[in-house]
C-alpha cells in the first residue's frame, strides 16, 4: 500500500516525483543534479524496501527518508510532519485522532466589554471590518492559553474547523502569535476558495483577509503537501504568489514547482509592504500589472539572490 501522505510530503521537498514500479517514485537527485529523475524512493508500506532511497547515478542511498531530509537540511517543521507519517498505520491513526483541532474553550465573540472593545480597536487598525469579522468568524479570548489574543479560525471545504491562528492585541505583547499544536498540513480558508478561478497564495491570515478574493494564507512560509496536491490536481491555471520580501527564496521555489506542473505562475513583488498594509485596492492594482513568470525570468530572479 502506497503511503500517499508521505509521497505528498516528499514531493513538497524534492518536487513532484514520477511513479515507477514496485512502490517506487523517481525524483531529480539533489546531490548530483542529474537532468533525469534518478533518485528512487520506496513508499510501499508492505515492502521490505519501504522508505529506502538510492540514486542510480551518484550512488547516494539510505534506509530512511528522515536521513535523506537531514542530509538536505530541511526545516524542523518538515521533520515534525515526517515523523508521524513514517510510523505504523495504527500509530498514525492515533496521531490523527489526537490532532483534531478545536477552538479554545475561552473563545468568544465580540461584545461591549472593555477587553472586547480593545480587541476591536486592534482589528480596526489592521483594517478588519465588521463584515470580515462575520465572514471569518473572528473572535478573541480574555483568559487562558490565548488570553488577550484575536482568534482567526480556518474552515475546510465543508465548513469544518481545520486550524486557527491567535494574535495578541496588546501593545507590547510578550508573545505575538500562538498556534495550536496540530498539523499545518491543511488547506487554509478552503471554505472560501473557488478552484475554477485563479488563486493567490500569501503568508498570514491578515494578508488573506485584506486580499479578500480566492486567497489562501500559508500560515507561514511553507507550501504544505495537501495544498500542493490540491493545486496540482485542480482546474486552476493561474496562481499568484505574494510572499513577503524576506521569503523571496521560498517564493521562487514555489514558482518553480508550480511552473513544472504546468501552471501559469505570477510572482507578486510586494516592495516592502505586505498585503494587509497595502489594502485591497492597492494590492489588486499590483496583481493586475504583474506578468506571468517565465523560466528565463525565474532564473534571473534566482541569480539576483546569489
Amino acid at each position: 500500500m502506497i503511503n500517499e501522505l508521505l509521497v505528498n510530503l516528499v514531493d513538497s521537498v524534492l518536487g513532484a516525483g514520477k511513479r515507477t514500479s514496485r512502490g517506487n517514485q523517481a525524483y531529480h537527485c539533489p546531490f548530483c543534479n542529474h537532468y533525469k529523475p534518478k533518485l528512487e524512493i520506496n513508499f510501499d508500506t508492505t515492502s521490505p524496501n519501504y522508505q529506502k532511497f538510492a540514486c542510480w547515478v551518484c550512488g547516494k542511498k539510505g534506509k530512511k527518508i528522515l536521513n535523506l531530509f537531514k542530509h538536505l537540511e530541511v526545516s524542523p517543521e518538515i521533520i515534525s510532519q515526517l515523523k508521524p507519517l513514517t510510523k505504523s498505520d495504527s500509530q498514525v491513526e492515533e496521531i490523527v485522532i489526537s490532532s483534531l483541532v478545536e477552538l479554545p474553550k475561552e473563545f468568544k465573540h465580540f461584545d461591549d466589554s472593555i477587553i472586547s472593545r480593545h480587541a476591536l480597536n486592534y482589528l480596526k487598525k489592521r483594517n478588519i471590518t465588521q463584515n470580515d469579522i462575520l465572514k471569518y468568524n473572528i473572535g478573541y479570548c480574555e483568559y487562558g492559553q490565548y488570553a488577550k489574543m484575536i482568534i482567526i479560525p480556518s474552515y475546510d471545504a465543508i465548513g469544518k474547523l481545520n486550524y486557527f491562528t491567535a494574535r495578541s492585541f496588546e501593545k507590547d505583547p510578550y508573545i505575538k502569535y500562538r498556534n495550536p499544536e496540530v498539523s499545518r498540513d491543511i488547506i487554509p480558508f478552503e471554505l472560501f476558495i473557488n478552484w475554477d478561478l485563479p488563486i493567490i497564495l500569501c503568508e498570514g491570515p491578515f494578508d488573506a483577509i485584506a486580499i479578500k478574493r480566492n486567497v489562501i494564507p500559508l500560515f507561514g512560509k511553507n507550501l504544505q503537501p495537501s495544498l500542493m496536491k490540491k493545486i496540482v490536481t485542480s482546474k486552476v491555471q493561474k496562481i499568484y504568489i505574494a510572499l513577503d520580501n524576506d521569503a523571496m527564496e521560498k517564493a521562487l521555489e514555489f514558482c518553480e514547482l508550480l511552473i513544472n506542473e504546468g501552471k501559469e505562475v505570477y510572482l507578486v513583488e510586494l516592495k516592502g509592504k505586505d498585503p494587509s498594509e497595502m489594502g485591497f485596492e492597492h494590492f489588486t492594482k499590483l496583481i493586475q500589472t504583474t506578468s506571468p513568470l517565465t523560466n528565463y525570468k525565474l532564473m534571473e530572479k534566482k541569480l539576483q539572490l546569489i
